[in-house]
């Protein structure tokens, strides 16, 4: 594979170069970061801000405010409520092909991993799209394996556009594109676009990211930059926490998403919160070091930090956990998942999944989860006029 691994940090021909300054500033930041410098007086005072400076959502991040998890958890729960509510929005994934042109070792869906690949066609889509409005969902997110060849733009493009049929909101989760290919895929119905950078490590991202375009540090960087510029509405962020040091990387995470916020005020802003899962083949990929409560001590940093964010709680993490962080800061949830290609309803499922779930429930069981402890449960957060 040697002859595949091209500098990770040069664009490819193909890839546009918007010349943004927010990776250096992101990737300065980050390596200035010292999680192990910050005082509980440091914390505390974080903690009284009504406003929090980067400096401040270091002190949160770091190993100093884990004593103080009890603090931090009421002021994000204060700041979730204040914010949103009582409000829980709900969603799910939509797999349609897991054809993948990337050699990432950690994941399920890689060129080199021996599973049953798959892509549906349209019709296959639609039936798949009415299986899950017919569980009251209003929000679907759309996703793919990495391959332009197999998934290509006009084919997310009408996948978009059969969604529109079934639903008030639509999400994408698929390869880095270009402007232009953002706006064209806004104009078929997404709303918005999630990108997990995986990690802002660019050393480690190198040793991970074997081959493919994937393997081009800067232009997934600024995948949601050129989002924005297309024309979508929101964006979402997310390292794959357990990758590398998950501190910094969830802290290179929140001043990314600080940076573009600056930049583009009109833009909705969401956080994902992903954890390592064992994937097919590989049954020895879990999360390393970052156990449940720095999880939702990550969780809570995003809350207090970025207030106005949404903050969503997938089906990686136990039906235990996702119940306990709606209650705190997650303010968005999957239900009635499927990580496969196919397989919503009577469906059958045509492809291998991509990680193992740790959260099965359906959409009314999520549903009656949520209303139980008291929160009330939105099928879509959006009106369009």
């Amino acid at each position: 594979m040697s002859e595949a691994r091209i500098d990770h940090m040069t664009y490819l021909p193909d890839m546009e170069n918007i010349g943004s300054d927010i990776q250096d500033r992101v990737i300065a930041a980050m390596e200035s970061y010292d999680p192990e410098k910050y005082t509980a007086e440091d914390v505390r005072a974080a903690l009284e801000k009504d406003v929090l400076t980067p400096e401040d959502y270091g002190a949160l991040l770091s190993p100093a405010a884990t004593p103080l998890m009890e603090e931090i958890a009421q002021r994000a729960q204060a700041e979730t409520r204040k914010h949103f509510g009582s409000s829980i929005q709900l969603f799910t994934p939509l797999y349609i092909a897991n054809y993948c042109e990337n050699y990432c070792i950690y994941c399920g869906f890689n060129c080199h991993n021996k599973i049953h690949r798959a892509k549906l066609d349209y019709s296959e889509i639609e039936k798949e799209m009415q299986a899950i409005s017919s569980t009251g969902l209003e929000e679907v997110l759309i996703l793919t394996g990495e391959s332009r060849k197999m998934s290509d733009v006009e084919y997310i493009g009408e996948a978009c556009r059969i969604a529109k049929k079934y639903f008030k909101v639509t999400g994408l989760e698929v390869y880095p594109m270009n402007t232009d290919e953002y706006r064209y895929l806004h104009e078929c119905g997404a709303d918005y676009v999630t990108v997990f950078q995986e990690t802002y490590n660019s050393d480690k991202y190198e040793t991970l990211h074997l081959a493919g375009h994937k393997r081009i540090f800067p232009y997934r960087f600024n995948a949601q930059e050129r989002a924005i510029r297309g024309g979508m509405r929101g964006v979402g962020f997310a390292a794959l926490l357990g990758l590398s040091d998950f501190r910094k990387d969830a802290f290179a995470t929140g001043i990314h998403a600080y940076l573009i916020q600056q930049k583009y005020p009109h833009a909705d802003i969401a956080f994902s919160c992903p954890r390592l899962r064992p994937i097919i083949n590989n049954d020895k990929i879990n999360p390393k070091d970052v156990h449940e409560t720095q999880l939702l001590q990550v969780m809570c940093a995003y809350r207090i930090f970025m207030p106005f964010a949404s903050l969503t709680i997938s089906t990686r993490e136990c039906a235990r956990f996702r119940d306990n962080s709606i209650k705190i800061a997650a303010t968005k949830i999957s239900a009635g998942v499927d990580v496969g290609i196919g397989g919503h309803g009577d469906n059958e499922r045509k492809g291998d999944e991509q990680f193992e779930i740790s959260d099965g429930r359906n959409v009314k069981e999520v549903y009656d989860a949520i209303k139980a402890q008291g929160l009330q449960p939105v099928m879509s957060e959006y009106i369009y006029l």
